[in-house]
């Protein structure tokens, strides 16, 4: 573990390259999937780049400063994610808690801009939010079985008891619906769904448009190597090279998941996921009642 400056910077340039890598692999196999060709793997990281270079636009509706300040704290989220995550291995509701923070900058950068496209996505947001509710139940599982919620509490009991991947397949399945809702052309991604454009992030452009990119690359490495830390264990998370084969594979499996599955309306995404909250729910007091 690597704290120090230079470290942190390391592994952010890392979580953002493999992340925009993963990301331009997940739209590629969806193009396959629906017989297009599709842009180039790198396609997601050309789009940050080009973002990077544009001059930054205002609208006359933007509501400034939080025009700027909901993508400087997309981006501080999920790097303070980052860091506590994988370079601290700290608790999972702390990670939770940043997660829950991505709602506020949703709803603020929808809102901000001005737009109805963006307001939509804003609203849809705060909407979705009642969607989150199998994270904490998932975290309950976990404690009462590990008896800790620290990410390197968790990573020691698998290393005694085997991946909790076959222990708890109910927490992981609920777990993977997360992973599912995060990634682009989500089935669960109303917040961003084709019928509003492109949803709370309609309006951000140039730099600040390449800042919210940066921060969804470094989310969606963070959020993998979270699922892999907590549900298959130290066996694969302490090999880089495991970490990358099993974060590519996890990506294929997200790309054929959403390039078959057709957007839900707002309503019955937050029905379903709820309905898997209430799964994880079930087993959180079944745990209860046998004792973990």
């Amino acid at each position: 573990m690597d704290t120090s400056l230079i470290g942190a910077i390391n592994l952010t340039i890392h979580a953002f390259l493999v992340g925009s890598l993963l990301l331009g692999l997940h739209r590629k196999i969806m193009a396959r999937i629906q017989g297009r060709p599709g842009p180039p793997i790198i396609q997601y990281l050309l789009h940050t780049l080009k973002f990077y270079v544009k001059e930054i636009t205002f609208p006359i509706t933007a509501g400034n400063p939080l025009y700027i300040f909901v993508a400087l704290l997309d981006i501080a989220i999920w790097l303070a994610a980052l860091i506590i995550a994988i370079d601290f291995k700290s608790s999972l509701l702390i990670i939770i808690g940043i997660y829950v923070l991505q709602k506020i900058v949703e709803h603020g950068c929808g809102l901000s801009s001005g737009s109805p496209y963006g307001k939509i996505g804003g609203v849809r947001s705060v909407f979705s939010a009642a969607a989150e509710v199998p994270l904490f139940a998932v975290v309950a599982a976990i404690y009462l079985t590990t008896h800790s919620v620290l990410i390197s509490d968790i990573l020691s009991y698998q290393e005694i008891h085997g991946s909790l991947l076959f222990k708890m397949p109910i927490c992981a399945f609920a777990f993977f619906i997360l992973l599912v809702s995060k990634a682009p052309n989500s089935p669960f991604g109303i917040v961003k769904g084709k019928d509003i454009v492109s949803g709370y992030m309609t309006e951000h452009y140039g730099l600040l448009g390449a800042i919210i990119y940066i921060a969804e690359a470094i989310a969606y490495f963070v959020l993998l190597w979270l699922f892999i830390a907590v549900f298959i264990g130290p066996l694969v998370i302490n090999s880089p090279v495991l970490t990358l084969a099993v974060m590519v594979v996890m990506t294929v499996i997200l790309a054929f998941v959403n390039g078959l599955t057709p957007l839900l309306a707002p309503h019955h995404s937050v029905m379903l996921q709820m309905t898997i909250a209430g799964l994880v729910l079930c087993d959180v007091l079944y745990r209860l009642i046998v004792g973990g």
